[in-house]
């Protein structure tokens, strides 16, 4: 999010005394404070937004599709990461590559959103272990989907995802909870805040999670300690001042690959168990460190100009060694051959966002208007060794062998990327309709050093482009709101391949959609029709038993999305989304294939209705289901995997302050893989459980 914060406020008016006996005392008129677009959403449906515009809009006024998972959202299905968070989204691939504590790697339209992640509006920028967020700290995830260079500067055009943290509240509360779930899974953390003090100009949040536990592969664990402190100063209705901070501590190791011959093309009897673990828990490990502080800071001028500043500084240490899956041994097929991968890495990001907006007139036609410098410096030293290991039998694998440090490959990147973006936006408004046009210009300097044991890589250059939006909205009175837009991206990439540096990326879209608010109903329906391009697209290759970047050339994607959330008086919550996406690699060796983990379908819809009266008041429960249709392993298009359904359901109870509930995804214990790639197949999880209580105050 950038921008302030917005504090919702209910302020009653109360009818006052009058002088003459005769007056009529006019009874007391609540008036109900506008949604903040980063503050908590009663129910799924919210209708203002940061996120697809950097100004407090309306959700069906931004000339793009934006959908929001609210944090009532992800409390009743009781989401255990990012992937389980977005995996009720339209236009996202969730968890492409299975649950992997390390890292979330969702797809949006086609393409890798994993470099397209914001924190409060925001870039967090990624390297090989960009860090898994917890969202316990978020209040709730806006998708923007399509090109958003305009606003937010270099990044991919499929879309970004904004995780907007929780913020100081003016109104005091607490809640602690506790779950326990499969796999020895055992979690504590708190969430308290409120104004310091009675009238206080100070308001503050602390955030906490505590998680020790394992997966559904044995010797593969899932501890993390989190704590988000803020504080907001607020000295007049026209300055606001809000600290954030994040520290965050994962101990979480990753799953190995499987061989596709006992997995997807094997048969129910030959199929491996989902809990095998062919790394070696006494040699694996992975120890990270995400550390974040930053200021949101808002101050509004008598000549009705807004100042904002956004700022933040992340860090991320991260120290990694894993065994990986290389393949059958070739005299004997129950025997898997493995190698070692040691990282560790350095990432250091200080992002700064300036704007200027006001509100003015020219005749008939009324203007928001948004100014904009944006500068960010990112560093990044990291190192990588790949080594020998001793095989492991696939029917009794033995742990504990000796493992030498036999490294065959090194590769060491010190890179620095700089970037400042200049931007200005206008949403003009006359009658019904809305004008939405933005334009931006980047400067971006890349300067890096890959030096490997196979040779150098330098890269040393400065880019620039231009990157634009136009959209155009009719407002009906009855909520309806029809929009065409076309917009541009632009995406400098550190790195090279072969001694060539890569070349930046660039994506344009053109998009038609409607968007439906009906009134006298909380809920918010979306229609999306979308033709986008992008070149110079980096993927991942197998180059002499080395996973390396590559970049091949243009992906061409038309897709249709339907997506419909309500929140109803009579304790319904609803969502339902179906997507279809036509991706096509155009050009280079795999021209004409469909890119990776990209399924042509994909539907999923949520139920949850909660009893209002009477003596079962409080019970609820809670039903989705989840398909997600064939698509292929890599880029080379060499395994087709099936399409897979899975079902979760709910049932929880509320009574005072105090609920209780129940959550099972996949509960008919379905077994599919998630993807397969270059070091084995990785299942996706199966049946899990998770009780949860939560005291509020």
């Amino acid at each position: 999010m950038t921008g302030l914060a917005s504090i919702p406020f209910a302020s009653p008016a109360e009818a006052q005394d009058a002088t003459d006996a005769s007056a009529t005392v006019l009874e007391p008129v609540v008036v109900e404070g506008k949604e903040s677009p980063t503050g908590k959403v009663d129910g799924y449906v919210a209708r203002q937004t940061v996120t697809g515009s950097k100004t407090d809009t309306p959700a069906r006024e931004v000339p793009q599709s934006l959908s929001v998972i609210t944090r009532d959202q992800m409390d009743d299905r009781a989401v255990q990461n990012v992937g389980q968070a977005l995996d009720y989204a339209v236009g996202v691939v969730s968890q492409p590559y299975g649950t992997d504590a390390r890292f979330d790697s969702p797809i949006i339209r086609g393409f890798s959103a994993a470099n397209s992640m914001y924190l409060n509006g925001l870039k967090l920028e990624r390297s090989d272990g960009m860090i898994s967020l917890e969202p316990y700290g978020m209040e709730r995830i806006d998708v923007l989907r399509g090109p958003s260079s305009v606003l937010y500067g270099q990044g991919n055009p499929g879309g970004l995802i904004d995780f907007i943290s929780k913020h100081p509240t003016w109104q005091s509360f607490g809640e602690a909870t506790v779950e326990a779930g499969s796999f020895d899974r055992y979690t504590g953390s708190f969430d308290i805040g409120g104004p310091l003090g009675e009238g206080s100009d100070f308001a503050y949040r602390l955030t906490g999670l505590a998680r020790q536990g394992g997966t559904q592969v044995d010797g593969v664990d899932d501890n993390r300690l989190f704590l988000a402190p803020a504080l907001t100063w607020r000295p007049s209705e026209t300055t606001s001042l809000t600290l954030l901070a994040s520290i965050q501590h994962d101990e979480s190791g990753s799953p190995v690959g499987l061989p596709a011959e006992y997995t997807v093309l094997a048969s129910a009897a030959n199929r491996l168990s989902r809990s095998l673990y062919l790394g070696d828990p006494d040699f694996d490990r992975s120890n990270r460190n995400f550390g974040t502080i930053g200021y949101e800071f808002s101050h509004e001028f008598a000549n009705g100009w807004t100042f904002r500043q956004n700022a933040r500084y992340a860090v991320l240490n991260w120290d990694y060694r894993n065994l990986y899956y290389s393949g059958l041994d070739a005299a004997d097929p129950t025997i898997a051959n493995r190698g070692t991968s040691t990282n560790k890495e350095d990432l250091r990001t200080l992002t700064l966002d300036n704007q200027l907006q006001t509100d003015f007139a020219t005749g008939p036609l009324a203007h928001t208007v948004l100014l904009g410098l944006d500068l960010r410096r990112h560093t990044e030293d990291t190192w990588t060794g790949f080594g020998t290991a001793p095989s492991i039998s696939l029917t009794d694998p033995v742990y504990g062998m000796p493992i030498p440090q036999n490294l065959w490959y090194e590769s060491k990147v010190d890179g620095t990327l700089t970037q400042a973006g200049l931007y200005a936006q206008d949403q003009v408004r006359w009658d019904k309709w809305l004008l939405t046009l933005g334009l931006r210009h980047d400067w971006a300097s890349t300067s890096s050093t890959t030096a490997t044991n196979y040779g150098d890589t330098v890269q040393d250059q400065d880019d620039h482009a231009f990157t634009y939006r136009v959209g155009l909205t009719y407002l009906f009175d009855n909520g309806l709101a029809p929009y065409a837009s076309y917009s541009t991206s632009f995406e400098p990439v550190i790195g090279g391949n072969a001694g060539q540096p890569f070349r930046p990326s660039e994506g344009k879209q053109y998009e038609l959609g409607v968007k439906y608010q009906p009134v006298g109903w909380n809920a918010f329906l979306t229609a999306a029709a979308y033709d986008l391009r992008q070149t110079n697209v980096l993927t991942t290759v197998l180059d002499g038993g080395v996973s390396q970047s590559a970049q091949i050339g243009e992906v061409h994607v038309r897709g249709v999305e339907l997506s419909g959330t309500a929140s109803l008086a009579e304790g319904l919550k609803l969502l339902a989304n179906y997507t279809y996406t036509d991706a096509e690699i155009v050009g280079g060796v795999t021209g004409g294939n469909r890119p990776a983990n990209v399924p042509k379908q994909a539907a999923n819809a949520w139920l949850d209705y909660t009893i209002q009266g009477g003596p079962l008041a409080g019970l609820g429960v809670g039903a989705g289901v989840r398909y997600v249709g064939s698509r292929y392993n890599l880029d080379t298009n060499t395994i087709l995997l099936p399409e897979d359904t899975l079902f979760d359901a709910a049932l929880h109870y509320e009574k005072g302050p105090y609920k209780l509930s129940l959550n099972v995804n996949n509960i008919a214990d379905k077994t599919y893989v998630s993807t397969c790639g270059y070091f084995g197949c990785y299942y996706g999880d199966g049946r899990t459980v998770i009780g949860r209580l939560t005291y509020k105050w």
